[in-house]
């Protein structure tokens, strides 16, 4: 049997400490090869979260292009990084940081997807789990985008469960409605993860002193430290994460859809985002096939595989037999 090529995927982030579990996952699964990181606002400043990609990958002992992207909304103001889930840094206030190499590349995000798309057509999956400005970027500089890539996954939104940051609205779609609902309309297939599983995987803060202590490794002792801060602050906020003192794995279950599609019940449907008022950032899907007057719902608008289930135990399995591999390198020091 001729082995299958891992599968080539630019990583959208904006790193905080749930994007730093996606970033290792991602470079320890054998049948991933991240190609490029393309960095955008959202739990961090945009600066910040490049400076926090390159540092984790340095600490791994990988140097893979990164770029800087969107700063800011489409259009909505934007909103101060939520320092007290991530850290002031997105890693749980890191007391020090070893010296490390790396700068971005100087193009922007947006323009690094055309590229690399364009480069590789139908073979390159964009992974976005951050507010989806690059993405809406990349789409304004090349419309036929959606015919050149191979799959869109984005963590983000939520059908059934309620919103983190209101009654209806999750963190990445809120922070730039406009950007997510061009992305969710571009006609690309396009895979949601969103609240409906997120909420269903609780990732105990035992388990990352186990991946650190297995592996004695900088990386993962700086993953641990990060997971410590955000998980007080579920295990505070949330009481059902406050029992197994843990927290939500969001950005990797994106990785997870990638990699274990079989643990996911997907229903496929058309999803529009709502853009401003009280329900902005809402994440709306069309979930019965009946015709509405209104013109957001017509035919031409594209469907969406959102998923609704999560196997969680299995989903907690995979994460944890991926990031107890063998996979971390010598920290790149400069």
């Amino acid at each position: 049997m001729i082995p299958t090529p891992p599968r080539k995927v630019i990583f959208d982030t904006d790193p905080g400490v749930d994007d730093a579990m996606a970033l290792y996952y991602a470079l320890a699964h054998p049948c991933i090869d991240v190609v490029g990181i393309t960095t955008t606002f959202g739990n961090v400043f945009v600066e910040q979260a490049a400076a926090n990609v390159l540092y984790l990958c340095a600490l791994a002992g990988r140097s893979i292009p990164v770029t800087l992207g969107a700063s800011h909304p489409l259009f909505k103001n934007a909103e101060s990084p939520p320092a007290f889930i991530h850290g002031a840094d997105g890693l749980g206030n890191l007391p020090r940081r070893s010296n490390t190499p790396g700068r971005p590349d100087p193009g922007s995000s947006a323009q690094f997807i055309v590229d690399t798309v364009r480069a590789s057509p139908g073979e390159i999956t964009l992974v976005a789990v951050g507010p989806l400005g690059n993405l809406a970027l990349a789409l304004q500089l090349a419309p036929e985008l959606p015919t050149l890539v191979r799959e869109v996954i984005l963590m983000g939104g939520t059908v059934l469960e309620s919103g983190n940051v209101s009654p209806v609205a999750e963190a990445n779609i809120w922070n730039d409605p406009h950007a997510a609902d061009a992305v969710f309309t571009a006609g690309w297939p396009l895979t949601m993860v969103g609240l409906d599983v997120t909420h269903q995987v609780i990732l105990p803060l035992s388990l990352f002193k186990t991946i650190a202590n297995h592996h004695q490794h900088v990386a993962t002792d700086t993953l641990y430290h990060a997971v410590q801060f955000y998980s007080a602050f579920y295990s505070q906020h949330d009481a059902l994460v406050g029992k197994v003192n843990g927290c939500y794995g969001h950005d990797v279950l994106a990785f997870v859809v990638l990699t274990n599609p079989e643990l996911f019940t997907l229903q496929s449907g058309r999803v529009r985002v709502a853009v401003d008022g009280l329900a902005q950032g809402q994440t709306m899907m069309q979930r019965k096939n009946v015709v509405y007057p209104q013109h957001g719902w017509h035919d031409d608008i594209p469907h969406t595989q959102v998923c609704l289930q999560v196997q969680a135990d299995a989903c907690k399995a995979v994460v944890t037999s991926t990031l107890m591999r063998d996979w971390l390198q010598t920290p790149l020091t400069s």
